[in-house]
């Protein structure tokens, strides 16, 4: 969800929040700018009761910095494992499932772990998204962030609402269908923290089927074939890294290094 004002960021908790609770689930809103007073006003004046929804434990509102990121920074292992323990806490409780809202304005401060932001973003599709009864909203505030990065982080999921984001130079987005990333655009020095993200994706990913979709990539360079190499090299077992639609450059690396045959099956459909 992006938006660049207050209306908008108050149309879209109302209706988030109100969705939820008439369907019988427990709401959790993580703050990181906001105080949680005002996103309680917010959903009153927009006619919820949300005082009620807090006292039966319907609805939560607290700040990120004392709930994910209250240790030594952001780890994308220990938060897809908190959505786990977040569902079986909210189905004990009777509830029909989760829904949540998380600010990510933290991602553009000098926070430890918010440069694995991305890679969070690009795992939660297939890690949790895909196995939960979950449904969870990022918001993404443009006066908080940059435009380019909102871009970037925005094309990591596969659903967008809110405002117009600006594409970015490299899209790295989920497949849809199957485990895996899909890549388009261009590869080089002014992207490398996505492409080091989108390794760190795939190198962890818990699905061995996990593929590479190059179709669209219309440039890379030498490192980032590197690092692509490395994941797919860093995968414990399992089938090798199948990497669809592989541009020429990728096929040059494979052939000066048929090592990473046993590593990287090229598939061309």
């Amino acid at each position: 969800m992006v938006f660049s004002d207050d209306r908008q960021w108050a149309e879209h908790l109302g209706a988030f929040v109100r969705r939820g609770l008439e369907k019988g689930e427990q709401v959790l809103y993580f703050a990181d700018t906001t105080a949680p007073e005002r996103v309680l006003r917010a959903l009153t004046d927009a006619g919820i009761d949300a005082e009620g929804a807090v006292t039966r434990g319907q609805l939560s509102v607290s700040a990120a910095a004392q709930t994910y990121l209250a240790g030594s920074g952001f780890d994308p292992d220990e938060m897809i494992g908190l959505w786990f323990d977040a569902v079986r806490a909210a189905s004990a409780s009777g509830y029909r499932g989760l829904r949540a809202i998380g600010e990510m304005s933290w991602g553009a401060r000098d926070i430890p772990g918010a440069d694995r932001l991305l890679e969070y973003e690009l795992r939660m599709h297939e890690e949790v998204s895909a196995r939960l009864p979950l449904t969870a909203w990022c918001f993404y505030d443009r006066r908080l962030m940059r435009d380019e990065y909102v871009g970037v982080l925005a094309s990591a999921h596969l659903t967008h609402r809110g405002e117009p984001h600006p594409g970015p130079a490299l899209r790295v987005a989920p497949l849809v269908g199957r485990p895996g990333l899909q890549m388009s655009g261009s590869a080089g020095y002014d992207t490398r923290d996505a492409v080091a993200a989108a390794a760190a994706a795939v190198s962890g990913a818990a699905d061995p089927r996990t593929e590479l979709d190059l179709a669209a990539l219309r440039h890379i360079d030498a490192a980032s074939l590197a690092l692509l190499a490395d994941a797919a090299a860093g995968r414990s077992g399992g089938p090798p890294l199948k990497v669809r639609q592989a541009p020429s450059p990728v096929r040059r690396l494979l052939q000066l290094f048929p090592e990473l045959d046993s590593v990287v099956e090229v598939v061309d459909r």
